[in-house]
């Protein structure tokens, strides 16, 4: 019996050491998609006496390696990568939490433009050749019975890098833009002829009564199925995070320029009411991010890996 209670406290330590030594390692995207982690990298070092370390990627595409080869826990991506990295690694990653909502928009100095009617004929540079901006405006004007790339149609360029929209809109080098938040911020604060055209308000939303996921936190399968504790310590405290960056968007741009999160503390401030900051738990808005994947598929299958995900896709 002692032997036992010896044998029981000892397990007991051995499990809380390794608990103790053991580190969550997060891969944040530069740039908009993480700006609520800026208040966890400088409130939130451990959950439940486990180190937690914020590693920045430039990209999805340099975050994605690191999710897949163990070396980073969780992550965010566009829910599309996400669901085609899951159906092509055998459920290697699950989504958590939809972290952004849509927050497109089209940008112009051209004030005859108030509805995507009035884009006939005209070129329309895109952010993302292959991402949500591309997929989400072929969606809209496919709704509205416009063509694409055709004369009577809407030209769609995909050729400059979405973070030189804004400069390229100002200085009239092109005329009509559909960007992300901050870039419409940018465009704005440069020159205040410029005028963004609400996608979200005055386009998806009157289809479908609601917003789409453009963001969302991943988590690698294994660690979910081991950690489950402090995984839910976690979302907890991003709930948290992401709720006092949209109470106090002037601190939050303070601290993203602090943690260099690779945008300047007044764009951050401005763009932030308008960038569709959420916390909403994957599982219960499964149908809500499968309309979206719904969306990619029917344009693309290979999008989204070639099938919408299974029920395991949700943690």
């Amino acid at each position: 019996m002692i032997l036992k209670k010896i044998s029981a406290v000892f397990a007991s330590f051995l499990i809380c050491a390794a608990l103790s030594s053991q580190e969550i390692r997060v891969g944040l995207l530069n740039g908009p998609s993480c700006i609520p982690a800026a208040y966890m990298m400088e409130n939130t070092k451990s959950i439940k006496n486990v180190k937690i370390t914020y590693t920045k990627y430039a990209d999805p595409q340099a975050l994605l390696p690191k999710l897949l080869k163990n070396e980073a826990d969780i992550g965010f991506l566009p829910p599309n990568v996400a669901a085609k990295v899951y159906n092509s690694t055998n459920g290697a990653i699950q989504v958590c939490a939809i972290t952004g909502n849509g927050n497109l928009s089209l940008i112009t100095k051209d004030k005859n433009v108030t509805s995507l009617q009035d884009l006939k004929g005209k070129t329309v540079y895109v952010a993302g050749h292959g991402a949500t901006p591309e997929y989400i405006l072929k969606y809209l004007l496919k709704e509205k019975n416009i063509q694409t790339d055709t004369p009577d149609g809407v030209t769609l360029d995909y050729s400059i890098p979405a973070a030189n929209l804004a400069g390229m809109l100002v200085s009239g080098k092109i005329e009509y833009a559909v960007v992300p938040e901050p870039f419409s911020t940018v465009a704005i604060q440069k020159d205040s002829s410029v005028i963004a055209l609400d996608l979200q308000k005055t386009e998806y939303e009157k289809i479908n009564k609601e917003n789409y996921p453009l963001t969302v936190m991943v988590v690698r399968k294994d660690f979910a199925e081991n950690n489950q504790a402090q995984l839910n310590a976690f979302l907890k405290e991003y709930e948290k995070a992401c709720k006092w960056t949209i109470k106090n968007p002037a601190k939050a741009g303070e601290l993203v320029q602090k943690n260099e999160l690779g945008l300047p503390a007044p764009i951050v401030e401005k763009s932030i009411p308008k960038s569709n900051y959420v916390y909403e738990p994957a599982k219960k808005n499964k149908q809500k991010i499968e309309k979206l994947l719904k969306l990619f598929f029917d344009d693309e299958p290979s999008s989204i890996g070639g099938k919408l995900p299974d029920e395991k896709f949700y943690y």
